[in-house]
Order: structure tokens, then C-alpha cells, then sequence
């Protein structure tokens, strides 16, 4: 495990960096939401693009992986709806505060993991990444949507909604990439290089901009409601979806690229959407901050187990 856990180091290093450097005045915020602007917009697509078109997929048992994945976002949501009634009942939790719940449950960092799979494993794991990725942006997005419409307090524009999802540049990014694999020339090799120069940097930056976004001061006195989507996000999460993963027949490293997939905190992300649509937006930072410590710790112990289990 203490590979495991030195591979990860830097990772969760840079992530420590960027949350100190947006502490320095000359880098306010306007400062790092124009990088979180250019890594969603260009460098984590560009990465995405350049991961799928040059990864080697024969290997890989993409249908029983993608099937597993789904599966095991399906039932961590329905298990995450079903608490609302017996959370409302027991005085547990309000509406705003349970789409957080819910949100920081289901949603995942899936730019951590691709750090992560470029770190430690061979390229068909961050292709694993993207792929998932792009797969299950759009259920996350429409439960979480349906959570907030329901139980947040704001209005609601499904129209933008929609089309947010349908120009989602890592959805288009890992389609264009799987329609050049058909194409007997591919990308021409120069332009194919100017293109991975650019999604090189996506990992770094992104880190940063993570790192600033998180919020340490609001998960230092956790409250225990807390806990409930830490323990689901970064153990139960990861247990189920390699537990189905193996029911399915996935056997090998494939599992430790899905449970790659599944031991990753949060993202933040979700803390814009609590914030337009009337959730608990300081309740998802400050969970989505704990997970992301945590992590640390939880994932090489995930990896690790999965490792042992692929190893037979």
C-alpha cells in the first residue's frame, strides 16, 4: 500500500498548493475561476481526447465495466432517495441540506482519478477514466437536477439544463475522439501533437483550481450529518461497484480502474448547481473539502484492496 500511497502524494500535494496559493491577494478568485474556465473548456477535453484516440481498448471489457458502473450509480442513488423520507420523518435533515446529501454521494472527481490513473497505472486505466467519465456525466447531472427541483428552493430552467449537458465539452471531447479511431488516417501527426502539449497541462492546473476551490475552514468542526456521504462516497461506493464489477466478470486490473473510478472524492461542481437551484451550497463545500481529505487516505487503502483482489 505505501506505493500506493507515494504515488498519490503529489497529487493530493498540488491540491494543497493551489488551496494556499488562493490565499495569496495578487491570486483572487476571479483569478482562479478563469482557470477552472480553461481546464473544463479546454485542457481536461483536450486530455480526454488525446487519452481515448491513442489508448489501446481490445483488452479492455468496456461493456461489462460501463454496465457495472451504471449499475452501481443506479443503486447508490435509489439507497441515497430513499433516506429522504426516513431523514424528514426523524427531523434528521431539511430539503436544501439533503440535495447536498444526496449531490456529494453521487457525484465524483473524475479529474482526481485521472491524475491518479496517469500516475500509477498504463494508459488504458485513464482511458477507463474518460470513458466513465463521459458516461455517467449525464444520470448524475438529471438526478441531481431532479433532487434540487424537488427538495431546493430555487427555480428551476430545465432548457439550460439540457443544453449545458448536450454541449458538455468532455461528452464531445471523448465522442470525437472514439469517431477519429474509425478514420484510417487518424489526426494528422502534427496537429495530434499540439494537442497533446495542450492536454499536458491540464492535469497540474487542474489540480490547482481544485485545490482552490475547496474551502478548510468549513469542514475543520464537521457536523455528524457529514459523515453519512463521506462513508458512502469513499467506502461503501467503491465496495459496491467492485463487487458488481466482479459479478459481471470483470477480472484483472480492470477492477482496479473501476475502483479507481469509485474511490474518488466528490467534485465541486455541484456546489454551483446547490447554488442556483436553492440547495445547501456551504453544506456541499465544506463536505465536498472533507472528502477530498479524506480521500488521502481512503483511496490507497481502496486501490490497494483492489489490487489484491485483481491479483487473485
Amino acid at each position: 500500500m505505501l506505493p500506493i500511497f507515494e504515488s498519490i502524494l503529489p497529487i493530493f500535494l498540488l491540491i494543497v498548493v493551489g488551496n494556499l496559493l488562493s490565499k495569496v491577494p495578487k491570486l483572487d478568485r476571479p483569478v482562479w475561476e478563469s482557470m477552472e474556465i480553461i481546464s473544463y473548456w479546454v485542457l481536461y477535453p483536450t486530455l480526454l481526447f488525446t487519452t481515448i484516440l491513442h489508448a489501446d481498448l481490445s483488452d479492455l471489457a468496456l461493456d461489462a465495466m460501463l454496465g457495472a458502473l451504471l449499475f452501481a450509480v443506479a443503486l447508490m442513488g435509489a439507497f441515497s432517495a430513499a433516506l429522504w423520507p426516513l431523514f424528514k420523518a426523524a427531523a434528521i435533515s431539511n430539503g436544501p441540506e439533503y440535495t447536498s446529501i444526496f449531490q456529494t454521494t453521487m457525484r465524483w472527481n473524475g479529474f482526481i482519478a485521472l491524475a491518479v490513473a496517469q500516475k500509477l497505472y498504463p494508459p488504458e486505466a485513464s482511458a477507463v477514466v474518460a470513458l466513465a467519465m463521459a458516461t455517467i456525466i449525464i444520470p448524475l447531472n438529471l438526478s441531481s437536477v431532479a433532487v434540487l427541483v424537488r427538495l431546493g428552493t430555487g427555480e428551476p430552467n430545465w432548457r439550460r439544463t439540457m443544453r449545458a449537458m448536450a454541449t458538455n465539452p468532455l461528452i464531445i471531447s471523448v465522442l470525437l475522439a472514439i469517431l477519429l479511431r474509425f478514420l484510417p488516417d487518424g489526426l494528422y501527426e502534427p496537429v495530434g501533437e499540439a494537442v497533446r502539449l495542450v492536454g499536458s497541462a491540464a492535469i497540474g492546473m487542474g489540480l490547482l483550481a481544485i485545490g482552490a476551490g475547496l474551502r478548510p475552514m468549513d469542514a475543520l468542526k464537521p457536523r455528524a450529518i457529514m459523515w453519512l456521504p463521506l462513508v458512502l462516497k469513499l467506502l461503501v461506493f467503491p465496495a459496491l461497484l467492485v463487487t458488481l464489477a466482479w459479478t459481471f466478470g470483470v477480472r484483472g486490473d480492470q477492477i482496479v480502474y473501476l475502483a479507481l473510478c469509485g474511490s474518488v472524492p466528490t467534485a465541486m461542481n455541484g456546489y454551483i448547481l446547490a447554488r442556483q437551484l436553492g440547495g445547501d451550497a456551504e453544506f456541499y463545500a465544506a463536505e465536498a473539502t472533507l472528502q477530498t481529505a479524506f480521500a488521502f487516505i481512503t483511496m490507497p487503502v481502496v486501490l490497494s484492496l483492489a489490487a489484491q483482489l485483481a491479483s487473485g
